[in-house]
């Protein structure tokens, strides 16, 4: 069993900065691929950006490519997105999740463990 902690979330203008992190513990992180998603209010859930096991790879929504970058540390079991150019559309709970397929994935149900959220809100 895997658990997933978020924190970093807050309020910010927009045009700010926030950096994400999430901290995993009950397995082994080089075996995991990692992803953020995102829920806006009233939406469903969307993917944001996903890492490869090594960090090599990475793969980021059209929405946020160029302004969020995804890293890992896997020495410290942590996985963070660091959030540049916010935008109130950005305004959301973010999650982070684990699979332990190989590669970057996108689909939500690729992912089996998944952390309660940090709440996010980019005022304008």
């Amino acid at each position: 069993q895997v658990q997933l902690v978020e924190s970093g979330g807050g309020l910010v203008q927009a045009g700010g900065s926030l950096r994400l992190s999430c901290g995993a513990s009950g397995g082994t992180f080089t075996t995991y691929s990692m992803g953020w998603f995102r829920q806006p209010p009233g939406k469903e859930r969307e993917f944001v950006a996903a890492i490869s096991r090594s960090g090599v790879t990475t793969s980021y929504s059209d929405s946020v490519k160029g302004r969020f970058t995804i890293s890992r540390d896997n020495a410290k079991n942590m996985v963070a997105l660091q959030m540049n150019s916010l935008k109130p559309e950005d305004t959301a709970v973010y999650y982070c999740a684990t699979t332990n397929l190989v590669g970057v994935r996108k689909e939500e149900r690729m992912y089996a463990y998944w952390g309660q959220g940090t709440q996010v809100t980019v005022s304008s």
